[in-house]
């Protein structure tokens, strides 16, 4: 059992994780960000991110996340926002902290990750993992400009 998991099951607590909206130019030079495709369980394409390890800042673990999962050493340009919904991870509850981050080079899948692109709005893949939609979705707002906070999803039943 993961240690995650051990500290989920004994203390009911959510488990506390962070995502990376990573900026990065794409061969044709126009912005896009940076997705991969996950090879565990929940399906889909998704963020950069994972669980914060004991002992270690939520900064620190973002930048370990990005290094593992796309081979860059990131940037943290700020903290975007927090995601608490208990329904947005199918394997329990979490809650996530989201930094848009930049970085150059060449990203390359690795440790959880499949596949890895970078997609600019128009080309987000369909199929995305936990709530990584929205979390996308309010990032482009505000860069538009319309971002007001976070919307109050529905319970899903």
């Amino acid at each position: 059992m993961w240690k995650r998991d051990i500290l989920m099951s004994r203390y009911k607590n959510p488990a506390p994780t962070v995502d990376l909206i990573i900026e990065m130019k794409k061969s044709d030079g126009k912005p896009g960000i940076i997705l991969i495709e996950r090879k565990n369980p929940p399906p889909g394409w998704a963020l950069p991110g994972g669980f914060v390890d004991y002992g270690e800042s939520l900064e620190d673990a973002a930048l370990r996340e990005a290094r593992e999962e796309t081979s860059l050493d990131v940037v943290l340009v700020s903290q975007f926002h927090t995601y608490s919904d208990p329904a947005r991870d199918p394997r329990g509850h979490t809650i996530t902290t989201v930094y848009i981050a930049r970085a150059h080079g060449r990203p390359r899948a690795r440790d959880d990750a499949r596949n890895i692109g970078i997609f600019g709005p128009e080309e987000i893949p369909a199929r995305l993992a936990f709530d990584h939609a929205g979390i996308i979705e309010d990032y482009y707002r505000e860069k538009r400009g319309a971002f007001h906070g976070s919307r109050q999803r529905k319970k899903r039943v």
